[in-house]
């Protein structure tokens, strides 16, 4: 006899496959049991030495370089943009006046000012940066290649158990590419599926439905015993099948403290909260905090959609400031907390935007020459990598690809830049294929 929240079921009469398959997903923790059987892979490859985590912030839809990393102040109007440049703690480096905070920890960022790509449409970019390679086309969309998010949780997993190791927040962007695709769904990010900056936050894949609560049972192995005796009659299609360890462990990410405490960001003091800025950006970035420190290898902030065609400043007006107070307490607290040298910071979009503003105010596509920013986690700080032509329309010099960008993380996490898995059919895929890690960073 089971026993939930004062409900008894004798058998599989007693629930419906419906309403034990809607208990049964977030309580026995299907799917974050794929996530710790892909914990369990990487340990066996021997590479969870490595004390490295990536927090990444992801611009869908493209941030504009000249607005924001790579100002052109003594270009003509219609190319400078509406913004001034402000000076930083690096001096000679220059930023725009709305990344006044991050102008403060300058010494601890760096820039690629020249990363360049050979597509504008936002599928096909979005693969290319987050895979390293061209893929989809608007004939066949789908995923082609692992995100280097999954190939970092293939490569290392969590740091610590039951943690899932590649986390998503809120959730993954459709055109992000953020799957694992041939290296197995056990490697696709966790979705967090909530604001972090709500009121009543939580995390819907880590709460028991309704008021359930496990009121019966004394222990998870006695628990999934009691399931196991169901199994045969609730999912005859098996998809219950092997109530294994992997899923006692999941079951313990549900029911346990730990991860429930490193989502619960309630517990963060207030006055810190604050300083991130109560809105999606900066929970978000704390979010992540707790979870690298809890023992999540892989964060990725999905920051909203930056395709501004039109009416470029209203749309930066929304998302820049937000964005540079969550890097700017991000740098800071991981670094009060002796984290920073262990954290990758990545902020980074499909593509940049296009150099001359357009007629509707706005900014275009581009590919040809934009910027991204990277920090901590051994990256050297303060640098300025490679630089764009007078006006920003091309690479004037240090061409770097986004296998380039790619290599250049892997290594700092501690990865071997040999790593080949094998695809769908069987052979070896290099994860930097032609990539070469950019020396000046590292």
């Amino acid at each position: 006899m089971l026993c939930l929240d004062g409900t008894t079921f004798t058998n599989c009469d007693g629930v419906t496959r419906r309403n034990f398959l809607q208990v049964g997903a977030p309580l026995l923790g299907l799917g974050l049991a794929e996530l710790l059987r892909s914990d369990a892979q990487a340990a066996s490859a021997g590479n969870t030495a490595s004390k490295k985590s990536i927090i990444v912030f992801w611009t869908h839809g493209g941030m504009s370089q000249q607005d924001t990393y790579d100002m052109k102040p003594n270009a003509p109007a219609e190319y400078r943009g509406m913004y001034t440049p402000i000076e930083t703690s690096v001096p000679g480096t220059i930023i725009s006046e709305r990344f006044p905070l991050q102008a403060k920890v300058m010494h601890h960022l760096s820039q690629v000012r020249s990363v360049h790509h050979e597509n504008g449409i936002h599928a096909p970019s979005a693969h290319w940066m987050q895979t390293g390679h061209f893929g989809p086309t608007l004939a066949r969309i789908a995923q082609q290649k692992p995100s280097f998010g999954s190939v970092i949780s293939r490569s290392l997993g969590a740091k610590q158990p039951q943690m899932p190791a590649y986390v998503a927040v809120p959730k993954a962007e459709a055109f992000g590419y953020q799957q694992a695709h041939y290296l197995g769904k056990a490697f696709n990010p966790f979705e967090v599926g909530a604001d972090p900056n709500a009121k009543d936050f939580q995390v819907p894949n880590l709460s028991l439905p309704g008021d359930l609560k496990l009121k019966s049972v004394t222990s998870r192995r006695n628990l999934l015993a009691k399931f196991d005796t169901l199994r045969r009659d609730i999912d005859k299609s098996g998809v219950i099948e092997g109530l294994d360890t992997f899923k006692a462990q999941a079951l313990e990410m549900v029911a346990g403290d730990h991860v429930r405490e490193a989502f619960d960001i309630s517990k963060e003091d207030p006055a810190l909260r604050e300083k991130y800025g109560r809105h999606q950006y900066g929970q978000s970035a704390l979010l992540a905090r707790r979870l690298v420190e809890a023992g999540t290898r892989c964060v990725t902030v999905n920051t909203g959609y930056w395709d501004h065609h039109n009416d470029i400043e209203l749309g930066l007006e929304q998302h820049l400031p937000p964005l540079d107070r969550a890097i700017w307490a991000l740098v800071e607290d991981l670094a009060d907390r002796g984290m920073l040298q262990d954290t990758v910071i990545y902020c980074a979009g499909e593509f940049g935007r296009t150099p001359l503003i357009n007629g509707h105010a706005g900014r275009d596509h581009w590919s040809n020459c934009f910027t991204v920013m990277l920090a901590g986690g051994g990256i050297q700080g303060g640098r300025i990598v490679g630089m764009s032509e007078k006006w920003g329309g091309g690479v004037k010099e240090r061409l770097a690809t986004p296998l380039d960008v790619l290599a250049t993380i892997y290594g700092a996490m501690g990865i071997p830049l040999d790593t080949h898995y094998e695809d769908s059919t069987g052979r070896p895929v290099s994860i930097v294929d032609s990539g070469k890690p950019i020396r000046e960073l590292l």
